[in-house]
């Protein structure tokens, strides 16, 4: 077992309420399933759950190879979402030079709009706050649930990125940029 998993299962034991599944289990519906969700860093294991998810949501997936250097790299944080010990969702965010990018966030079309974009978007959020004054993303313009998801959030439309995205037909699909500005309390 790696060190990191070793990390992560005693992070689970401490910080999960136990509470929450017990009483989720005697008294159905007394808890909410987005909390019965847990966020943990992604390791190498994961890619083959990352990756299918990845297929079903995209026309052109993320290769193994591109998730493996996220995952090598230090300015790079690479973050599942399981429930029940299932993946369901996973995001990669890249922090630099004061500014944080989310590079991907996707969720199985199964679970999809039940809470847990929102989830892993959060997650990014907090873990940018620190580290950046402002998170960016681009997003298709089709994409009308994540553009929904992130102007909930608030994030703004600041431009737009010509030809950005390839499509099925060979043309290419523009990109929306978004950004919101992280609020930081000294």
């Amino acid at each position: 077992m790696s060190l990191w998993k070793v990390i992560d299962t005693v992070k689970s034991f401490i910080f999960y309420d136990a509470d929450k599944e017990f009483y989720a289990q005697v008294f159905p519906g007394s808890v909410d399933r987005i909390d019965l969700m847990r966020l943990r860093k992604m390791r190498m294991e994961d890619l083959p759950q990352v990756l299918e998810i990845e297929a079903k949501n995209y026309n052109f997936p993320w290769s193994e190879a591109i998730f493996k250097d996220c995952l090598k790299s230090f300015n790079y944080s690479c973050w599942i979402c399981d429930e029940l010990d299932t993946l369901v969702g996973y995001s990669i965010v890249s922090m630099a030079a004061g500014e944080a990018h989310v590079m991907n966030i996707s969720v199985d079309p199964a679970v999809q709009k039940q809470g847990v974009g929102s989830k892993l978007l959060e997650n990014m959020i907090e873990l940018a706050e620190n580290k950046a004054d402002t998170i960016f993303l681009e997003v298709r313009p089709s994409n009308r649930a994540a553009i929904l998801l992130y102007e909930k959030r608030g994030f703004n439309e600041i431009g737009i990125r010509k030809g950005y995205y390839p499509t099925v037909n060979g043309r290419r699909e523009d990109a929306v940029m978004l950004a919101l500005e992280l609020v930081t309390l000294f």
